[in-house]
């Protein structure tokens, strides 16, 4: 998305992510001493957020997410987020997203997911959250998973 400000390393956006995740998941998203530029480029695990759009677009993927949808930084940012899973599934995803506006956050999320290539994976034990600054406005949604294989 052209001009879309790089949330990558910031410091107040990996503070949205990761105060959002303990607050409503219960547990911190990164080890202590990590900070948004390792959770950015060294995290094991994908991280990726989007906005609070009608149709939500990314604003936030991180390398490892990058790396399973097939996608950098430039083409991912903006993408809307719906274009993650294919059109049949697209629905299931939905009512995932639904559910976490509602409650907050879901744990143990599998889901089926296409990359850039138009190869099909499984997202497992996936945790995906509201994110909710301190001021208690909704600024998008954010989901996590370490483990994927190929459908």
């Amino acid at each position: 998305m052209p001009g879309a400000a790089d949330l990558s390393t910031d410091p107040d956006f990996f503070a949205l992510l990761t105060e959002s995740h303990e607050r409503l998941v219960g547990r911190r998203l990164v080890p202590p001493g990590r900070d948004a530029a390792w959770l950015y480029g060294q995290a094991p695990f994908a991280v990726l957020a989007h906005d609070a759009a009608a149709d939500p677009r990314f604003i936030y993927a991180n390398r490892t997410a990058q790396a399973r949808f097939e996608y950098d930084r430039a083409e991912l940012i903006g993408l809307p987020s719906r274009l993650s899973a294919e059109a049949p599934d697209r629905a299931g995803r939905q009512a995932l997203l639904d559910a976490v506006a509602r409650e907050g956050f879901a744990t143990g999320y599998r889901g089926l997911r296409v990359a850039k290539s138009g190869r099909r994976f499984w997202i497992e034990d996936g945790v995906v959250w509201q994110l909710v600054d301190r001021a208690g406005i909704v600024r998008g949604q954010a989901a996590s998973f370490s483990a994927w294989r190929d459908a």
